[in-house]
């Protein structure tokens, strides 16, 4: 069979219930050279959550490939080889914990006050977040700039944009944090008629079947099977989602996961979102993205952990050793873990999303009942399309500056960045060349 060339942002078009639905495809052999694999995309993302960590919990005793693996990060160990733990950091634009751990470790800069409320200030970005600095270079071509994914509500405070939102272009000037399922389903693959529609009921490949079948009698058996794999991740999706409607009436914020006697659907949602966040990236919707599992200062009743009061104040009023706090930091890399074992698990082409994402994951803060900027919890997560070493403890003999590992990070997405990043003491033109390939 000759080999045939598909435009790389091809999609499916047609028509479902009266109305227009398109469907996106992977990566497939034949919308790219015959050495593609050397040349295939690269992504950049944010993995967050709010409150920080229990240092006795988290930092590792040992360096190296063979750190041990304290019980926080114990929950990463199936995709430990993707891991890499950065500690002994710090943040170097330091004045006000939450507010300067928030834009230290997003921007590599200090925040900008707008305001007071209360006992405290309220703050936005000064600068860009990192997801936006990336996408500036990574999707000038693909049909989104980036995707802004939350997934537990919002509980924080009237601090500002620095506490509400993670993805920043600049002052007051944010991307809100999608926390529907079914809406950014919707966003991504198709469009319905009206309110009463429910687009998870419904399967858009439906209304691309004949295209479908064409492109299959075209395409290689390489793409075929491929192409297979894309449609069956696809009718997953559908299928969870639509078993998840039937249990919900009317959305409420954040959308398809109404309370449940009061208890937030947390991994439900984080699971649903990072399914869809994952199928995006393999169709190239994409390639910078910021996932907000939870604020900066959330009040998140993390019930799983046993906790009855929100993290925030969790935080300051639990007496040490916080088993609660630490709890919920195993939970919650319990979520990360979900998430990254689905980019692992998204082939594309002899590789996996994973391999060739790199992510910065991390929080606000060190500790929260002592709101520290030292000794910043940093996660390096995925490949870089193997820039990036993995399954490494890299810990700083000398308080690096935290923005070491944004630069990093956005080096291994393929960012030109050969003078540093960063602004005033928070900038830096040194990576962490122990995780450099």
């Amino acid at each position: 069979m000759s080999r045939i060339i598909i435009p790389r942002r091809t999609f499916l078009k047609g028509m479902l219930h009266g109305a227009q639905v398109a469907l996106a495809l992977p990566l497939l052999e034949s919308m790219t050279p015959a050495r593609a694999e050397a040349t295939a995309p690269r992504r950049c993302g944010l993995w967050f959550w709010g409150n920080g960590i229990r240092r006795a919990h988290w930092i590792p005793k040992t360096t190296g490939m063979d750190w041990d693996a304290p019980e926080e990060l114990a929950p990463l160990a199936s995709v430990r080889r993707y891991v890499n733990v950065i500690t002994g950091l710090e943040i170097k634009t330091a004045t006000h914990p939450h507010h300067s751990g928030m834009t230290g470790i997003l921007t590599g800069a200090r925040y900008e006050q707008v305001g007071t409320t209360r006992d405290t200030i309220v703050t936005t970005f000064a600068q860009k977040s990192l997801d936006q600095v990336a996408a500036d270079v990574l999707c000038t071509r693909t049909p989104f700039r980036s995707l802004e994914v939350g997934i537990c509500q919002f509980r924080g405070t009237d601090e500002g944009t620095t506490f509400q939102h993670l993805s920043h272009n600049g002052p007051n000037n944010v991307n809100p944090s999608e926390y529907s399922p079914q809406n950014l389903f919707q966003r991504l693959f198709g469009a319905i008629p009206g309110p009463e529609k429910n687009l998870a009921r419904r399967s858009i490949l439906d209304g691309v079947g004949a295209q479908i079948q064409s492109l299959q009698n075209q395409v290689s058996q390489h793409d075929r099977r491929r192409l297979d794999q894309h449609l069956t991740s696809i009718r997953e999706i559908e299928r969870r989602l639509s078993q998840l409607a039937g249990q919900c009436k009317a959305p409420a914020m954040p959308g398809d996961f109404p309370d449940r006697e009061g208890k937030e659907q947390i991994a439900e949602k984080n699971r649903a979102m990072s399914d869809l966040l994952a199928v995006a990236l393999a169709c190239d919707l994409t390639r910078s993205f910021s996932v907000m599992f939870s604020s900066a200062g959330s009040g998140v009743v993390v019930w799983q952990a046993g906790a009855v009061n929100g993290l925030h104040q969790t935080c300051h009023d639990e007496p040490s050793p916080q088993p609660i706090v630490h709890r919920a930091v195993v939970f919650t890399m319990q979520q990360l873990a979900y998430f990254l074992g689905r980019l692992r698990d998204t082939p594309e082409g002899d590789s996996n999303l994973l391999e060739r994402c790199a992510i910065l994951g991390t929080t606000e803060l060190s500790e929260g009942n002592m709101h520290t900027n030292d000794e910043f919890p940093v996660l390096l997560l995925g490949r870089g399309g193997g820039k990036l070493k993995g399954g490494i403890h890299y810990r700083s003999p000398n308080k690096e500056n935290t923005t070491n590992a944004l630069l990093t990070v956005l080096r291994a997405a393929g960012l030109p960045l050969p003078t540093g990043f960063g602004y005033g003491s928070g900038r830096s033109d040194q990576s962490i060349s122990e995780l450099e390939t």
